[in-house]
C-alpha cells in the first residue's frame, strides 16, 4: 500500500513538474502560448497597492443587486502605471492637473436629462459601491487569461483595426469604408484648427449580434492624412464583447499616432495615456442607462489641449479630470486639430450569406424618432484658439449606408448644437 502511494506522489510530482517547466503549452481558441499569455498579462496588471473585487460570500450578493460586472479593480500607484513603458515617457514627470481649462468647463453638472419619469440621478461606474482606491493611485480594470484568448492576437489586444474611422471625403466611394466592416452616422467639422471637443452623449445598451463586433459612442479629435499618419484621440462609451467579455456599456478611451497600424489602444491596454484620477475606471461599466420611451441618461466627455504643456486633457461628466495622452506621443496632434467628429460607429462582420448584421448603434432606433427613443448628442462644441468653447461652425452629418444607421442634426435652446442618430443594422431596407 505504502508503494502504491509512493508512486502516486511521485506521479503528481512529475505532472506538476511538466505544468512548471512547460510554458509554451497551447491554450485558448486561438492557440495562444502560456508563456506569451503570462508575459503580457505581467505587463498589463501591475502590482496594486489594493484590489476591489467581491470580498465574501454576502459581499458577492450584495455587489450582484448593486455591481454586476464581476470586475477587478487594482488600485495601482500613479508612477507604476502602463503608461511610462511608452519610450518617449520614460523619463515623464506626471502633471497632476491642467494648467488650463476651456472656458465653463466646470459649469456642467453631469447629471441625467430629466424627464417627469426621472431624478437627477448621476452617471456612475458600477465597481464604486465596493470600495475606492486610495490616494496617489489610479484604478484599472484587471485584464484576464480569457480576455487574451478571445483576441486575435496577443500582440494586437486592445487595438482597432486599421482604418476604423469615419472619412467624410470619401462618401462618392462608400465601398472604401465599408470594406473593413466598419460603419459610422456623425456630425462632424472640418478644415480647421481646433484644441478640444465636448459634448453629452445619450447612454444606452446597444443589441451586438457577433463577439466580434461593437457598437460606440464617442468624440474622436483628429489630425493629419486619412492615410498611414493619421493622429486620434476618442473617447466615449461602448459595448464589445471581444475586449471586455460581456455586453456592458462601458466608459472607454483610444488614441493612434499612424491611423491604428501599430501605435496605441483603448484605455490603458498599452503604454501612452497618463491617468491621474482614482475614482474613475477607463472600462468600467457605467450606470444608469436609458430606456426607450422613459428615462434618459447621458455623460459630458471634454477633450482639450493645454496650452502651456501641450497635452491633452480628458473630462468625464462634470468633475472627474481622468488624465491626458501627453504630446510626444503625436505628430499632427502636437499643435491641433484639424478635424472633429462626434457620433456613433459599429462593426458589420456580415454573415456567409452576406446579411447585414443586426448590433444597432445608439439605442437601435433611427434618427427620425427623437427624443426617448433615439440615441442623441446635445452641446456639441470645439474649444478654440483662446481656450474657449463654442459653438462650430459649418457642421455637417455623415452616414456610410442610412438605410441601415442615419443621423439628424438641429440647432437651437439649451441642446445648442445637436444630432440624433442611430439605427437596427438589417432591416428590410437594409438586408
Amino acid at each position: 500500500m505504502a508503494a502504491n502511494w509512493t508512486r502516486v506522489i511521485f506521479f503528481l510530482a512529475l505532472v506538476m513538474t511538466v505544468v512548471i517547466l512547460a510554458p509554451s503549452v497551447v491554450s485558448g481558441e486561438n492557440g495562444f502560448s502560456d508563456l506569451k499569455i503570462r508575459t503580457h498579462l505581467k505587463r498589463l496588471n501591475k502590482p496594486a497597492l489594493k484590489s476591489i473585487k467581491f470580498h465574501s460570500f454576502a459581499d458577492f450578493f450584495l455587489s450582484f443587486k448593486q455591481s454586476p460586472d464581476g470586475d477587478i479593480i487594482d488600485c495601482v500607484p500613479i508612477t507604476d502605471q502602463p503608461a511610462f513603458a511608452h519610450p518617449l515617457l520614460i523619463n515623464h514627470t506626471v502633471q497632476m492637473w491642467p494648467s488650463f481649462n476651456p472656458e465653463s468647463v466646470f459649469s456642467e453638472s453631469k447629471v441625467s436629462s430629466k424627464t417627469k419619469n426621472q431624478q437627477s440621478n448621476s452617471i456612475k461606474q458600477l465597481w464604486h459601491v465596493n470600495g475606492k482606491c486610495p490616494v496617489n493611485t489610479i484604478p484599472i480594470r484587471r485584464t484576464r487569461r480569457q480576455d487574451l484568448y478571445r483576441a486575435n492576437s496577443v500582440e494586437n489586444y486592445g487595438m482597432k483595426n486599421q482604418k476604423s474611422i469615419p472619412k467624410p471625403k470619401s462618401s462618392e466611394a462608400p465601398n472604401v469604408l465599408t470594406q473593413n466592416g466598419h460603419q459610422h452616422a456623425i456630425m462632424y467639422v472640418e478644415d480647421g484648427i481646433f484644441y478640444g471637443a465636448k459634448a453629452k452623449i445619450n447612454v444606452w445598451k446597444p443589441d451586438v449580434e457577433m463577439p466580434n463586433e461593437f457598437s460606440l459612442a464617442q468624440i474622436w479629435v483628429l489630425g493629419g492624412n486619412f492615410n498611414s499618419d493619421l493622429n486620434s484621440i476618442e473617447a466615449g462609451w461602448q459595448v464589445s464583447p471581444q475586449l471586455y467579455g460581456d455586453n456592458r456599456t462601458r466608459l472607454f478611451t483610444y488614441w493612434t499616432s499612424d491611423a491604428y497600424q501599430g501605435t496605441g489602444c483603448y484605455n490603458l491596454l498599452c503604454s501612452g495615456f497618463v491617468q491621474i484620477n482614482r475614482e474613475i475606471a477607463m472600462g468600467g461599466s457605467i450606470s444608469p442607462l436609458s430606456n426607450y420611451g422613459n428615462s434618459q441618461y447621458d455623460i459630458t466627455i471634454l477633450i482639450w489641449k493645454d496650452p502651456k504643456e501641450g497635452h491633452w486633457w480628458l473630462q468625464f461628466g462634470e468633475k472627474y479630470i481622468i488624465g491626458y495622452w501627453p504630446a510626444s506621443l503625436f505628430s499632427y496632434l502636437s499643435e491641433s486639430a484639424s478635424m472633429i467628429e462626434w457620433g456613433g460607429e459599429v462593426v458589420n462582420s456580415q454573415s456567409e450569406e452576406g446579411q447585414h448584421t443586426t448590433t444597432q448603434m445608439g439605442s437601435g432606433r433611427f434618427a427620425e424618432e427623437g427624443w426617448g427613443k433615439a440615441s442623441y448628442f446635445k452641446n456639441v462644441q470645439v474649444v478654440d484658439g483662446s481656450n474657449e468653447l463654442r459653438n462650430p461652425e459649418n457642421l455637417q452629418v455623415f452616414t456610410d449606408q442610412e438605410n441601415c444607421y442615419n443621423v439628424k442634426s438641429g440647432n437651437g435652446g439649451s441642446w445648442g448644437s445637436y444630432f440624433y442618430y442611430g439605427g437596427p443594422g438589417r432591416n428590410p431596407n437594409c438586408p
